[in-house]
């Protein structure tokens, strides 16, 4: 059965709802297009939540669509110059686009948290108060619908 955009949108954001960080939220609602089971995309974006490994660093739900980029068009060949150059612009116009909607690509400054404020590895408890304080939701959406948009196009080509 194929899924199509609005079901890949809403389930990036269920995943999201149900507990899951912003990478995998948006990695799991593609892994089917790569032959990957939903645990499997769980397991290699998790560390790439909260800013990869909750250093607020890029934003999980862009660092999906460089991972998505990179199994859609990433170089497997040594020294391909060619194929690494090529999904290097993929991952830059994504990243366009995120920070387009955005104006950040980094958690850090997503989340408006102060210069210098302490990092921990402990996750946040997801409570309803934690959903309406966080923005995440809306980025994992919309880089679920910037990837969805990038493979449309790839396909009219």
């Amino acid at each position: 059965m194929q899924i199509d955009r609005e079901q890949r949108i809403r389930k990036a954001e269920e995943l999201f709802m149900q507990g899951f960080n912003c990478s995998q939220s948006v990695v799991a609602a593609f892994a089917d297009i790569y032959g990957y089971t939903e645990e499997q995309a769980l397991r290699m974006s998790a560390g790439f939540g909260g800013g990869i490994g909750r250093l607020r660093l890029s934003c999980g739900a862009f660092n999906a669509l460089a991972l998505l980029a990179g199994l859609d068009c990433g170089s497997v060949t040594p020294g391909d110059r060619e194929g690494k150059s090529y999904n290097y612009k993929v991952v830059q116009e994504l990243a366009a686009r995120f920070k387009e909607e955005h104006g950040s690509l980094i958690c850090a400054e997503l989340l408006k948290l102060k210069k210098g404020a302490p990092l921990t590895y402990e996750a946040s408890e997801r409570t309803a108060e934690y959903y309406k304080q966080r923005p995440c939701v809306n980025q994992i959406i919309s880089a679920a619908r910037i990837y969805c948009d990038y493979l449309e196009k790839k396909e009219s080509m």
